[in-house]
């Protein structure tokens, strides 16, 4: 990614440094963790991730994490958190209060500029004490929809509906979305649904309980590093090669619920289109929104061919808020860590209806 890079002793006319994602790990997605606390949830995942890299606390650089307070029910409930993080040796941290992939941005920004030579990154997400859908209600416009108080499966359902008037799938593409991902979760030690899932009752038209995430508690953690500290730790490290982010419009009555321009600019803009991939995480927690993403980045044409789409069960199979999109790079990554990927899509998203989307993309060395 040529182009100017800022580092510690001043501006430079270089190009920006190789930032890898070295380790990931992940927690038993669960329907509830009410016998635990969100430290003693990270905790165990924490540890985990900088085990593998030989590191130890004083040798992260910058630490940045991702979670919501409105799940957590309390302000600044990620300051909690930093317990399960470490009070010793002093820290320089971050927080974003969006789905961990979004603090994964803030530290690749941070390494390629200098400012760090590793990172950990860690989201986590508990909505099984609350109404999950009662919740993210608090995201919509807070004067024209919010007071509607239309949920998450309602506006899903609203996009589900146009993709189906449109031609562009149906009832049956659906369930073969969900079959597909939850039969491929049956790999996957750490997701919530594996196997065969029924179609199930309607919850809100056209959606079934099948088209649905499950509800649950997790949470995730990566960690980031330029260059030769990249290869030093680990032995095939997954090259983060682009990375975009875009927003669509607040107001769901001035979108195109069917397409996703945002998610085809930030691909376009992380170098998706150069060449093709081999796998693609994406985030799409209902079965309608994998249609609207595959039509975005052109996976169900030629180029789409041969991709392996959400090999790990997607947000389909485990989709704990805040954590999911996080967890769609670290699946990504680790594939191509042990040698199942050469070149990889990443996908995150946050808000209803798909309003913001993450693209990464990864590689493997160059062999």
């Amino acid at each position: 990614m040529p182009g100017p890079s800022t580092g510690p002793s001043g501006p430079s006319t270089g190009p920006l440094r190789e930032v890898a994602i070295v380790a990931f790990g992940q927690s038993d997605h669960v329907r509830s963790s009410a016998e635990t606390s969100e430290v003693e949830m990270l905790m165990p995942v924490l540890h985990d991730v900088v085990s593998r890299t030989g590191l130890k606390a004083g040798d992260i650089d910058f630490t940045c994490s991702g979670s919501s307070d409105y799940l957590a029910g309390r302000a600044f409930s990620f300051t909690m958190a930093l317990d399960g993080v470490g009070a010793w040796p002093p820290i320089s941290e971050s927080h974003v209060e969006m789905d961990g992939a979004w603090a994964l941005y803030e530290a690749w920004v941070k390494l390629l500029t200098g400012e760090a030579e590793t990172a950990l990154v860690y989201a986590y997400g508990k909505s099984s004490p609350g109404d999950l859908r009662e919740v993210l209600t608090r995201q919509l416009d807070p004067y024209y929809l919010a007071p509607l108080w239309p949920d998450s499966v309602a506006l899903a359902a609203l996009q589900a509906q146009a993709l189906i008037d449109a031609g562009l799938t149906d009832q049956g593409a659906l369930a073969g979305i969900a079959a597909r991902s939850r039969t491929a979760a049956e790999a996957n030690p750490h997701a919530q649904l594996r196997g065969a899932v029924p179609a199930g009752d309607p919850v809100v038209a056209p959606l079934r309980t099948g088209d649905c995430p499950p509800i649950g508690d997790g949470a995730a953690a990566v960690v980031l590093a330029a260059g030769d500290t990249a290869r030093r730790l680990c032995d095939r490290p997954a090259w983060i090669r682009g990375l975009d982010h875009r927003i669509e419009a607040h107001a769901l009555g001035v979108r195109d619920l069917t397409d996703s321009p945002s998610t085809r600019l930030a691909a376009e803009r992380a170098g998706y289109f150069a060449r093709p991939v081999d796998t693609a995480e994406l985030h799409a927690p209902f079965t309608s929104q994998e249609v609207v993403l595959r039509r975005a980045l052109a996976l169900d044409g030629p180029d789409g061919a041969g991709v392996r789409i959400n090999p790990s069960g997607g947000a389909l199979a485990a989709n704990p808020v805040m954590a999911a999109g996080l967890i769609r790079l670290g699946e990504a990554a680790a594939r191509i860590q042990r040698g199942e990927s050469d070149r990889a899509l990443a996908h995150a998203t946050s808000g209803p209806c798909l309003q913001q989307n993450l693209v990464a993309v990864l590689e493997g060395e160059t062999r």
